[in-house]
């Protein structure tokens, strides 16, 4: 019986299955490849969005937080967000609290945790910032040869106050008053303008009254700059240009031409102002200066005993007080009246000012104290303490340490602020006539009464050291 199909027939059967099944096969790999791409690509579309509604939660965030914090931007999340874990903001908070804590070891201060351990974070943030103490300005008010330059130190030495030493020096040189009336009055009132706008910063002002006229604000004139740290350090000490004179050079370093523009900006970032000024002399005419709301007004006003400040004075300005050496060394009875008169009108100008701040009148109460050169001499420290007490500021270690220093110098010159204050301040009763003192005594007398200086009756009792010459007085300054 024949078979109905050829033998090559009934073989070509199940090669075409097998083409079939590879077939299929690669079929349902397509298929589950591309099922797998779908997937993924749903997945992605998801990640977007996520990451699309976190940055526009990010976007939020002030750039000042992000800056200030110093960490991932992604680590800073908005209100009620959850995509980080509690462990990834606990790593992170470590962190930032790491960054603190080292940034405040290097400035020098305690970190937030140790400084106030009772604090909660919340109270901390909702603190408001703590104020800046304010700008105090500070005018030591005296005449010449009372110690002023040695006082002015305590102020000079400490490093958050712009002190200026005499600027009034060039509007005395520049702008010329006759003694008396009308003329001493303008004066007076130049003084306390040009005052004002120092005290303000406004350094430019001087560059009108120096001689020769500052250049592009360059001047080498500024009156005895090496006497205020604050014009010999830097920024406002430049580099030295060789060959360029400067008249009243830097003591302790060499610096360029000084520079008004750099003085101003260096007195506006310091925190305090203070001036020493021996050309006012009427306390009345400073009345503006402390009702000035830009101010913060204290005056100090040095004195002495008149006897030891024209003794000084005779030694001082040799020249302008030729009369009287004459009159010394020649024995005549009377001195020429001019002469007395000038010598009474210097002490009564002090006096009737010393009187005015001791009322305290509404404008001055608080603002004015009155200080004793011979009670600094005898007791610098306690005295330096009192008057930063009563200026607001703190006294720092820099000026108890150079008190300590300069008090006890074995030499003392006309001009100098080292001395053994302790002995020096009375030196001038073992060289003066009986009969200058006695002079003195008759011009000043009212001054030396408001300022508890005794008078003496005779050449023994001025020359003995164990004859006090001062009355005890508590701290002249009344709040």
């Amino acid at each position: 019986m024949a078979l109905p199909f050829p033998m090559e027939k009934g073989l070509t059967l199940p090669q075409d299955c097998r083409h079939f099944l590879h077939s299929l096969r690669m079929r349902s790999k397509y298929a589950l490849f591309l099922g797998f791409v779908v997937v993924v690509f749903v997945f992605i579309e998801k990640e977007n969005k996520i990451i699309s509604r976190v940055s526009d939660k990010l976007k939020q965030i002030p750039q000042s937080l992000v800056d200030a914090n110093s960490t991932d931007p992604a680590l800073v999340l908005a209100e009620n967000a959850s995509l980080l874990s509690l462990s990834e903001l606990d790593s992170a908070f470590t962190q930032l609290q790491s960054r603190l804590r080292n940034l405040s070891l290097q400035l020098g201060v305690a970190p937030a945790e140790e400084a106030e351990e009772e604090t909660t974070e919340w109270e901390q943030e909702s603190r408001p910032p703590a104020e800046a103490p304010p700008r105090r300005h500070l005018l030591l008010m005296a005449t010449t040869r009372t110690g002023s330059s040695f006082v002015g130190e305590f102020f000079n030495q400490q490093g958050n106050i712009f002190y200026l030493f005499e600027p009034l020096w060039h509007i005395e040189r520049t702008v010329s008053f006759e003694q008396g009336g009308a003329n001493a009055a303008g004066s007076a009132l130049v003084y306390r303008d040009v005052l004002k706008q120092l005290f303000l910063c406004d350094l430019y002002l001087l560059e009108h009254f120096i001689i020769p006229a500052p250049e592009d604000h360059l001047t080498q004139f500024v009156f005895r700059r090496g006497s205020s740290r604050s014009l010999c350090e830097d920024p406002v000490c430049t580099p030295l240009v060789k060959k360029v004179f400067e008249k009243y050079p830097c003591k302790n370093r060499r610096c360029g031409l000084l520079n008004m523009t750099l003085a101003s900006e260096a007195c506006r970032r310091k925190e305090h102002m203070a001036i020493k000024a021996v050309r006012i002399r009427q306390l009345e005419f400073l009345q503006p200066l402390a009702e000035d709301p830009r101010l913060d007004l204290r005056v100090i006003q040095l004195v002495r005993d008149p006897r030891a400040v024209l003794a000084s004075r005779m030694v001082a300005f040799a020249d302008k007080y030729e009369t009287w050496k004459k009159w010394l060394a020649k024995g005549q009875d009377q001195l020429r009246e001019e002469e007395v008169l000038r010598l009474k009108g210097n002490c009564e100008s002090i006096r009737l000012s010393a009187e005015l701040g001791l009322r305290q009148p509404a404008w001055l109460r608080g603002r004015y104290m009155l200080v004793r050169y011979e009670d600094v001499a005898l007791r610098p420290l306690q005295k330096a303490q009192e008057m930063y007490r009563f200026a607001g500021i703190p006294l720092t270690p820099q000026v108890e340490d150079w008190i300590q220093k300069n008090t006890q110098a074995a030499h003392d010159g006309i001009y100098s602020t080292q001395k053994n204050s302790s002995e020096q301040f009375e030196k001038w009763r073992f060289s003066m006539p009986f009969k200058l003192a006695q002079v003195v005594q008759a011009a000043c007398g009212p001054a030396m009464r408001l300022f508890g200086y005794k008078p003496v009756q005779d050449a023994a009792s001025l020359s003995n050291r164990s004859v006090s010459l001062l009355e005890e007085r508590g701290t002249f300054w009344v709040t």
